[in-house]
């Protein structure tokens, strides 16, 4: 049975109320912060954590996937690092603007026959005024 106090995408209100700080609008020194905060989350190799830094809504494209909402984010990342073992990610500061951040990135990974991989790109960030990304654009070589 549902929960009349969770909307759709799986959390709980306290959950819709919660704020990610460093809040824009961002300063280099914040920003870097924040793009600090998505490299560990991200090399946790854990979903549900890493979907706690998005909005209930967010929308993502990833190469050629369009998870929208912390379910789908959540889907997509299992997926991703079942097939992407020993996953790990480096972030930097590409340039900042009020609530948007944009980096480039670079990671590694094997697959289970043991061949390793590294893909390299951009993302571009959008926040909301609680400092939870709403839209997230990666583009991967």
């Amino acid at each position: 049975m549902t929960n009349q106090n969770t909307p759709v995408g799986g959390s709980s209100k306290k959950e819709e109320d919660t704020t990610r700080p460093p809040l824009p609008p961002f300063t280099r020194e914040t920003a870097i912060q924040k793009v600090r905060m998505a490299e560990d989350a991200w090399n946790s190799r854990e979903p549900e954590k890493v979907a706690l830094a998005y909005t209930i809504d967010s929308q993502w494209r990833n190469r050629a996937e369009f998870p929208r909402g912390r379910h789908e984010i959540i889907e997509f990342l299992r997926r991703k690092w079942a097939k992407e073992l020993d996953y790990r990610l480096i972030k930097e500061l590409w340039v900042q603007d009020e609530n948007r951040i944009a980096v480039r990135f670079a990671y590694e990974w094997h697959d289970n026959s043991a061949h390793w991989y590294r893909s390299y790109g951009n993302e571009n960030w959008e926040f909301d005024e609680r400092g939870l990304m709403r839209r997230r654009y990666a583009s991967i070589n």
